[in-house]
């Protein structure tokens, strides 16, 4: 008797702990979801000289996945860029050119630190500088982002349009 009782007990105890636990993890992560969705979808690549970061680009693919078997949207990223050497600082500007798959952007605009679509970002630092560049439409599931520089070189950034492990090694 005694020890059923005891048994009975410790459940109780252990129901009444894990599950406050558990909705406040359930709560913390639903309030982040956002951030964590985004954060799959960001890459960064970094161009050296002399073993010194000059160049750090991030992008982040803001892609949603869509059943339909026409879909012709266009590719859209926001990209963040930090050169050391501000004069060289603009993402399509003076020996610095963005492609996706070997074509230019569309469009390129440049985004405010306030803007509401970088609070959703996972990655944001106050040095770097952000644009909105859209692209023309890839009907490829790997997509490749490639950023050169006439001073520091070429970076590539690899994304998705599904789950990277379904694509092949070769893939990338």
């Amino acid at each position: 008797m005694v020890r059923s009782c005891l048994s009975f007990i410790a459940i109780m105890l252990l129901f009444g702990c894990t599950s406050k636990q558990e909705t406040d993890l359930i709560a913390s992560y639903s309030e982040k979801m956002t951030y964590h969705k985004q954060l799959q979808k960001t890459e960064k690549t970094q161009l050296y000289q002399n073993n010194e970061t000059k160049v750090l680009l991030t992008a982040t693919y803001l892609y949603t996945p869509n059943f339909e078997n026409n879909d012709t949207r266009d590719e859209v990223f926001i990209v963040g860029l930090s050169v050391e050497d501000k004069a060289s600082g603009e993402l399509n500007g003076e020996g610095n050119i963005l492609t996706l798959n070997g074509k230019r952007a569309k469009s390129i605009q440049a985004l405010s630190h306030e803007d509401e679509q970088l609070k959703k970002l996972s990655f944001v630092t106050p040095w770097s500088s952000y644009y909105l560049v859209t692209f023309p439409h890839e009907s490829n599931k790997k997509i490749t982002l490639l950023f050169e520089s006439t001073l520091y070189g070429k970076g590539e950034l690899h994304f998705a349009k599904v789950a990277k492990y379904v694509l092949s090694k070769e893939a990338f």
